[in-house]
């Protein structure tokens, strides 16, 4: 193999398997590889930190495990229908390598790329067991010690850092190295009635150093980007979606009409991320789901977007699921509760007659109790308070 590993990584995706990913994926090619000009670094970039911060055997063992896989010779089989999508090993690969960052990594990419949140977690899927590979390839090969594989792969972190896009601000999600202590030898000068006056400057300069890396500097490395497209709390705004059509390929093959950033992308990126947990805290908003006005009676083109979460349940049937329910906070309250809870259960009836009932542990509604507007706010925004939410409980 080629002694440079960030070369090596992109030599697996020529144009065709690019075009191939971006069919299965449906999604554009330039966006794939907009995409991939983010992942490939930023998971060699990981790898380097691993291997930085003292955790080279632990990225020995995930090399290992990587190439035991058999990725190297099968890449082209996650991009094809039936051909299995992520590897089964992959979401320990990835929780390995990047522990909790991938969420906001992932984040951070689809932001700037433009691209569906489930093409993001597909392709880091795909590349971190492929880096890791060819890590592991290279460990055989050679017979090299952790030590040994450390050296080489650091001997190769000025490229690979380099590479990363500036928006990804990598020390931002794992880290700027600790500064070294500043150690000031005494000057030698000659002996002056001034001789004071150099020390006082370094003495200045430091503390302006000082307050620098922790009040300017530290505030910076502060401002990491919210997950907000992919884990969103009842007690935030109702995320704004652009409507654009786009085509979801699920694991099992079948196609599915959503939108970009709209519930089933962002679900799918969920579940796809090994770093997000299932539980209560974590809610996907419905973007065309209505009811008949002060009822529970969904109208019919609510059927679209309840068929979609229904084949992705069936997509992983390993998937728990609960429905919530909430108003704005006009009209009386106990009245609020009781239509959230019955609009949240009319949602769980209609999963039940898809065949996936046995993926939703149940409903509750909250009435107003998350409202963010007042009952004078104007409609639009008190719009936003009307909805129903999906928590992912199991993965």
């Amino acid at each position: 193999m080629s002694q440079n590993l960030l070369e090596t990584v992109w030599g697996f995706f020529d144009d065709a398997l690019v075009d191939k990913a971006a069919g299965y994926l449906g999604e554009s090619a330039p966006n794939i590889r907009k995409s991939l000009e983010s992942i490939i670094p930023v998971t060699l970039g990981s790898m380097v930190h691993k291997a930085e911060t003292g955790n080279v055997e632990t990225l020995l063992n995930l090399s290992r495990d990587a190439h035991k896989s058999g990725i190297l010779s099968s890449l082209t089989d996650n991009f094809v229908k039936g051909g299995g999508g992520v590897p089964d090993g992959a979401p320990a690969l990835l929780s390995g390598l990047f522990g909790d960052k991938l969420g906001a990594i992932q984040n951070a990419i689809t932001g700037h790329t433009g691209a569906k949140g489930v093409t993001a977690a597909s392709l880091f899927g795909s590349i971190v067991p492929l880096a890791l590979g060819l890590l592991g390839k290279h460990a055989a090969d050679n017979k090299e010690t952790p030590g040994g594989l450390s050296s080489w792969l650091l001997g190769q972190k000025s490229s690979i850092m380099a590479a990363i896009p500036s928006f990804l601000s990598f020390d931002k999600f794992f880290g700027a190295p600790t500064p070294p202590k500043a150690v000031y030898s005494e000057p030698i000068v000659e002996k002056k009635k001034n001789n004071w006056l150099l020390p006082l400057i370094l003495a200045l300069l430091a503390g302006a150093l000082l307050w620098w890396w922790f009040n300017g500097r530290g505030k910076e490395a502060e401002v990491v980007p919210v997950v907000t497209d992919t884990v969103i709390t009842v007690k935030t705004d109702t995320v704004i979606i652009d409507k654009s059509p786009t085509k979801i390929t699920l694991p099992n093959g079948t196609v599915i009409d959503a939108y970009k950033g709209g519930i089933e992308d962002l679900l799918i990126a969920f579940i796809l991320d090994s770093s997000a947990k299932g539980g209560k805290d974590n809610w996907f908003n419905f973007n065309d789901l209505n009811f008949k006005f002060g009822t529970s009676e969904l109208v019919p083109e609510s059927k679209n977007e309840i068929s979609n979460i229904a084949e992705i349940l069936r997509a992983f049937p390993k998937v728990k699921i609960k429905l919530g329910g909430y108003t704005d906070k006009v009209g009386d309250e106990k009245a609020n509760v009781k239509l959230s809870g019955d609009r949240a259960a009319a949602v769980v009836a209609a999963l039940k007659s898809a065949g996936v009932g046995g993926q939703v542990t149940g409903s509750e509604g909250y009435g107003s109790s998350y409202a963010k507007y007042p009952a004078d706010a104007p409609e639009a925004d008190r719009l936003k308070d009307r909805r129903v939410s999906v928590s992912v409980r199991e993965k």
